[in-house]
């Protein structure tokens, strides 16, 4: 966290001011807006952490100790509350010294002590790879977050120092630390609207994950700074004569675009340093709301606005709180302006953002607001955790929500949605409640029907339409742009498979207890409990599902059920007999693409790790190998009233004439089938076209008729049903 601890002599480092002396700069930044008991309450936290860190120095060679310090000036400067201060503290202590959370707690209090534990590593616990350690480690702390934010505040203090003294490590942990910091510290500071300490994580990463083009950049800025002066200064000169003029009283300054801000516009539009830097940044800071809107409307008369430009942050904040009006002009020469226009409040807002919380404490109801939307933000994380089964799936879905760019999308009943930039109809229906999601079936959006794959823009009137059978498609995990639509899609599949698994592995395990001569009824609960506590599942659904997935053999467990000895001799004896296929039994048995069995195929069923049961055609090709490993693979055969349709692969040779396309379609559909996917192979000129279609039967019957037909049709000159290797299809 704040750099390694090193048994070797450091160099002599200059004597560090002591933070509890009154001339040290920590002591003067909390003498601004602290009582001097608070004061001496930090002190306390400060004189603490430094004892602990006794004779431990950073890799660049200072004490340990200007680490906490330094991290609680950034807080303090933000002016946050006593508690998060002495947290900032004493952050390193348990994960560097003996001190436990419990001495913390008498020493300091609960509340500092559950946000010290809740920034702190997870070093002590034993991981599988670096990067389930990462990934609990996130899970933990933004768990920690979604109780308390004050623990983000005191970890992006932390990661924004560790950032700004990277130089002393090696350069490949430097790339590791720098992308970590841009994937995910950067985007939260956004999120939570701390502008200030999100531009500077970025502008650090980029230092330190390009080093060479961040180099390259900064001193094409400094080089182009001093030409930028007079044409500056004669925009700002405008547009302070134009808004005295309006009689408004406002505070304008030249913006500068941070480091990274102007790489990100580079890369998206791909164009050059010039074209990007020309573009010239102001903002106005004016008195309330009303007069953004007249300042708009003064510098509108003073310079043209660029169509398409503007943007009303003001009656439709973004996510984070942030409320601006945007605009951009045609200024003089045809130089393209960039205009901010925010009221004070707003711009207090703006920079330091959910830690406005503690820093203007009666601000009213924006604020407020800005505190409903963080808590909102941070109760859909714990929605993600409580569906995500573990750290690193976790970590993927919070990710997936960090978008920066949003969109805003009205209810039926006129209430504004934020969602990330590419949400879609599935998107919004989950951010409305899960069930909505979960059952959703269409989507009017303005007023007409659409697919659900649709990408909502902003102002689209949304209006989502369920039904009550409906369940989540895994298709839409596809286009999904939310983490809270993606972990409820995965959960609700997991569950679901889950379920259908532990049906599918009763069947299988009684297919054994009868081959085996015993009653499946007659398997008594207490014999079910030992087997659950020898296993060291959580119950009998658990090993049943483990069956169905094919993680456990369906004798083996039978035989530990009764008991008996497993040997070669006993499991050549014993015929098992054949399970039935209805059909129906949803993702636990899957159908092989490669050979597309259908009802009348003679079947095998293949036990596939993971996937559970999969059916391929007695002749298949792709299960040859497995043939000669016989705990792999089931007898099964056709319930004699299967009532779905099944996909089969059919190849034609037809006449290369106008129209017989729509012939064959016609011929399929009049046999009661349905086309699921036609393909074309390229013609070469020659009088006959080869055409690959996968249609849906009910069985060898229904495909045999619908064959019939279409060799009735005089264009077809040859039509096969195609299975194994020449299917276009890749085997399951």
């Amino acid at each position: 966290m704040g750099g390694r601890i090193h048994a070797v002599k450091p160099p002599p480092t200059p004597p560090l001011l002591p933070a509890d002396s009154e001339d040290s700069q920590l002591y003067q930044l909390l003498n601004v807006y602290l009582k001097p008991e608070d004061i001496a309450q930090v002190m306390t936290a400060y004189r603490f952490s430094a004892a602990a860190h006794e004779g431990q120095f950073r890799k660049s060679g200072e004490p340990y100790i200007s680490h906490p310090v330094t991290v609680a000036g950034i807080l303090a400067e933000l002016h946050l509350d006593p508690p998060s201060i002495m947290a900032a503290l004493l952050h390193d202590v348990m994960e560097d010294t003996e001190v436990s959370k419990q001495q913390l707690a008498e020493q300091f209090g609960q509340p500092v002590a559950e946000l010290v534990d809740g920034v702190s590593k997870l070093d002590k616990i034993e991981f599988q790879t670096a990067t389930h350690a990462q990934a609990e480690n996130f899970r933990k702390m933004l768990l920690a977050m979604s109780q308390d934010v004050r623990v983000i505040l005191v970890k992006l203090a932390d990661r924004l120092h560790n950032m700004r003294t990277l130089d002393s490590m090696a350069p490949e942990k430097r790339r590791r630390i720098g992308r970590e910091t841009l994937e995910i510290y950067a985007p939260i500071a956004n999120r939570l609207g701390l502008n200030a300490i999100y531009q500077e994580l970025e502008d650090l990463s980029f230092k330190h994950l390009y080093p060479m083009r961040s180099a390259v950049l900064a001193k094409s800025i400094k080089a182009v700074r001093g030409n930028r002066k007079e044409v500056v200064g004669k925009i700002l000169d405008a547009i302070k004569q134009r808004l005295a003029d309006a009689h408004i009283t406002a505070e304008v300054k030249g913006r500068e675009k941070h480091l990274y801000s102007i790489y990100k516009k580079m890369v998206e539009k791909t164009g050059t340093f010039s074209e990007i830097f020309d573009i010239y940044g102001f903002r106005i800071l004016v008195q309330d709301t009303p007069t953004c809107y007249l300042t708009l409307g003064a510098l509108h008369a003073l310079y043209k606005p660029i169509p398409g430009k503007f943007k009303d942050y003001i009656a439709i904040p973004k996510a984070n709180g942030y409320q601006s009006l945007h605009t951009t002009l045609f200024g003089p020469f045809g130089t393209p302006i960039e205009v901010q226009i925010r009221s004070r409040e707003m711009h207090n807002i703006a920079e330091a953002g959910v830690a406005a919380h503690w820093l203007y404490k009666n601000t009213g109801a924006d604020l407020s607001a800005l505190q409903k939307q963080t808590h909102q933000w941070l109760q859909r994380l714990l929605e993600i955790q409580s569906e995500s089964t573990d750290s690193v799936e976790f970590l993927e879905h919070f990710k997936v929500d960090l978008f920066p760019d949003e969109v805003y999308v009205f209810t039926p009943k006129g209430q504004i949605m934020a969602l990330p930039s590419g949400a879609t109809a599935v998107d919004f229906a989950y951010a409305v409640h899960t069930d909505v999601g979960n059952r959703c079936v269409a989507v009017k959006i303005n007023h007409e029907l659409a697919p659900l794959r649709t990408e909502l823009h902003n102002g689209d009137h949304v209006e989502i339409i369920t039904a009550a059978h409906a369940k989540p498609n895994p298709a839409w995990l596809n286009y999904v742009a939310t983490g809270k639509a993606r972990a409820h899609i995965r959960h609700f599949l997991k569950t679901m498979k889950s379920s259908e698994s532990a049906v599918l592995g009763e069947r299988m395990l009684n297919q054994a207890l009868r081959a085996l001569h015993a009653d499946p009824a007659e398997i008594s609960e207490e014999r079910w409990k030992k087997l659950v506590r020898d296993y060291g599942v959580q119950d009998k659904q658990e090993i049943l599902t483990d069956i169905g997935l094919g993680k456990r053999l369906n004798v083996m467990v039978a035989r530990q059920l009764l008991a008996m000895a497993e040997s070669a001799g006993d499991r050549a004896s014993t015929h098992l007999g054949s399970i039935t296929i209805r059909g129906s039994e949803g993702m636990a048995v899957q159908f092989a693409q490669c050979c597309r069995p259908i009802p009348g195929d003679p079947i095998l069923g293949f036990i596939n790790k993971g996937k559970g049961l999969v059916v391929h055609t007695h002749d298949c090709h792709a299960i040859r190998k497995f043939r000669m490993d016989p705990d792999k693979w089931l007898d099964v055969e056709w319930d004699p009233d299967t009532k779905r349709l099944f996909k089969v692969n059919l190849k034609l040779a037809a006449a290369n004439q106008p129209g017989v396309l729509a012939k064959i379609a016609a011929g399929i559909a009049a046999a009661g089938s349905n086309i699921d996917n036609v393909g074309m192979e390229e013609s070469d000129d020659s009088a006959y076209t080869n055409m690959n279609f996968t249609v849906q039967v009910e069985d060898r019957e229904h495909l045999a008729r619908l064959m019939r037909s279409l060799r009735k049709i005089p264009e077809v000159v040859r039509i096969n049903r195609v299975k194994g290797a020449a299917a276009d299809h890749k085997h399951q």
